[in-house]
């Protein structure tokens, strides 16, 4: 009978990447990343990578696709202030003073109204 040794590694199992294009999937040491400008999107702990998306590829040419496709998107300021204040919004609590809310996000009073409005107006056309 075969003892198990007490310190035989177990098999490593590694999470394949995934091309944000073609989706398929390919081992990390063949990723080609990149950042893309978005303006949904606002990184959950470094806001100075906010507005910035990163993106995975499995060569070359699908990155260069995926830069020209969000080259292509429109750049909505008022969409990328709504993307801090949901930020915010979900790390503490539910409600907050506009004073607080400003301080917390970095944008002033008008900036805030602003992405409010454009959020309530996306939700208007996507609800019908």
């Amino acid at each position: 009978m075969w003892k198990r040794r007490k310190h035989a590694r177990r098999p490593e199992t590694v999470a394949p990447e995934l091309c944000d294009l073609c989706a398929r999937t390919f081992p990390e040491a063949e990723a080609v990343r990149g950042y893309v400008a978005d303006s949904s999107s606002a990184h959950p702990t470094d806001e100075w990578h906010d507005g910035l998306r990163r993106v995975t590829a499995c060569c070359g040419a699908h990155l260069d696709a995926l830069r020209e496709a969000y080259g292509r998107r429109p750049f909505v300021i008022e969409e990328l202030w709504a993307a801090k204040i949901s930020r915010v919004m979900m790390a503490g609590p539910p409600e907050l003073p506009m004073e607080r809310l400003a301080c917390r996000t970095g944008l002033d009073e008008p900036d805030i109204r602003r992405a409010i409005a454009w959020h309530n107006e996306r939700r208007r056309r996507l609800n019908g």
